[in-house]
């Protein structure tokens, strides 16, 4: 598997389920983190690495540089 298809695979994984987190895990109760606060980060992350997947199938295979 390539690393932009890698990217994009585990970048909208995180994504979904972050925004899960984020949207549905408002009433639990957890002692050490909070899951909403924990789904906006996995949000923030799982987007970031949808666009670097993008960005890095955009640009096209390394071996043509």
């Amino acid at each position: 598997m390539r690393r932009a298809s890698r990217n994009l695979l585990t970048g909208s994984v995180t994504l979904v389920v972050g925004l899960g987190l984020w949207l549905f895990a408002g009433g639990v109760d957890l002692p050490v983190v909070t899951p909403t606060k924990v789904g906006v980060v996995m949000t923030c992350v799982g987007g970031a690495e949808v666009l670097l997947g993008l960005h890095r199938a955009a640009r096209g295979p390394a071996g043509s540089r």
